[in-house]
């Protein structure tokens, strides 16, 4: 009997033998909770630091970029965008100008917006409200030109890193006159500079229009359809078109043409423009100067590789030349039939 209460106190005994085992599993938890809020903690301090350390270093980088040595009047037509893109590097304190060019086609649009593109601190991308779905309504013509002007928008004309300034063309017919009041509240709350550049001779414009028409439909170059070309023997080819033009809708569609450059210069007259003339760029050795000064980039020679299509006289490009002398001789557009302003 004495030896099974022996037994039985030993088994009790041994019962508490796993409680030692448990409470050490417990500890260690413990004590690894302990290190992993430690631990997190530290991290948490340091990532506050580096954040209000770089914080830091942006804002004096803002600060320095935006202590360009311009004119007061004149910082808020500088940006300094921040592309996703790519890095602007060093050039990032390099302010950049806004501005559009708006035009009508035939106008010498093209060959300009070559020439501007020819300065080693100026990206203009072209037509870009050519394509429909961005023009649909002024919803999506902002938000284009939100995502243009943030210079993420890469096109073979874009010089990135040290563009000093940057911009669009712009047709009249491409929603700019039917949305007129936005986009100039647009344009004015980014301080963008626009240049109206439009042809006097807006009899050659036609003939112009008309010739490209054609063109569209036959494409004389090999099947291909060029509204400017690099070579005189292609345009030598597309010259060879004579149109025969409707001298009874001549006038009123001078009329219209004028209308539109008229009622355009009075919408933008509130924008900070100026107005250029084809045949002033063409005659005027320092038209181009002038546009640089404008766009407050260095002035230097620009040039372009495009090749002029129509620089014969007038009789030698339309097909009933003397119905259409006839219909402006003694109106106010007699004027239209001498080449004097056209001939550099």
């Amino acid at each position: 009997m004495l030896l099974q209460d022996r037994m039985s106190v030993y088994s009790l005994k041994g019962s508490k033998g796993p409680v030692f085992p448990l409470r050490s599993i417990l500890v260690f938890f413990i004590a690894l909770f302990g290190f992993y809020v430690c631990y997190f903690s530290f991290n948490q301090l340091t990532f506050e630091n580096e954040e209000e350390l770089n914080s830091e270093e942006e804002e004096q980088t803002k600060n320095i970029c935006r202590k360009p040595a311009v004119p007061h009047e004149q910082r808020r037509y500088l940006h300094f965008p921040k592309p996703t893109t790519y890095d602007r590097g060093e050039c990032a304190c390099t302010p950049v100008r806004f501005f559009v060019i708006v035009s009508m086609q035939r106008s010498g649009s093209g060959w300009f917006e070559t020439l501007l593109n020819s300065h080693p601190n100026v990206s203009s991308n072209g037509e870009i409200f050519s394509v429909r779905d961005r023009r649909e309504n002024i919803s999506t013509i902002l938000g284009t030109l939100d995502k243009l002007y943030s210079m993420d928008w890469l096109t073979s004309a874009a010089k990135n890193e040290c563009t000093a300034a940057f911009g669009l063309k712009w047709m009249l017919n491409q929603g700019l006159m039917e949305h007129h009041q936005d986009i100039v509240d647009y344009l004015n709350s980014k301080g963008a500079m626009v240049i109206l550049l439009f042809r006097r001779n807006t009899l050659r414009r036609l003939i112009s229009v008309l010739a490209n028409n054609y063109d569209r439909r036959t494409k004389q170059l090999n099947g291909i359809h060029k509204s400017h070309v690099h070579s005189k023997e292609e345009a030598e080819i597309l010259a060879r078109f004579k149109p025969k033009m409707d001298v009874s809708t001549l006038i009123p569609s001078i009329r219209n043409a004028e209308h539109s450059m008229r009622t355009c210069l009075g919408h933008f007259r509130k924008t900070r423009h100026m107005i250029l003339y084809y045949e002033d760029v063409i005659r005027d050795k320092n038209a181009l100067s002038r546009v640089q000064e404008f766009l407050g980039v260095p002035v230097t020679k620009l040039s372009s590789q495009h090749v002029k299509i129509h620089t014969r006289p007038l009789p030698d490009l339309v097909e009933n030349w003397e119905d259409v002398s006839e219909m402006l001789n003694g109106t106010k557009y007699t004027q239209f039939l001498d080449d004097a302003d056209y001939v550099k």
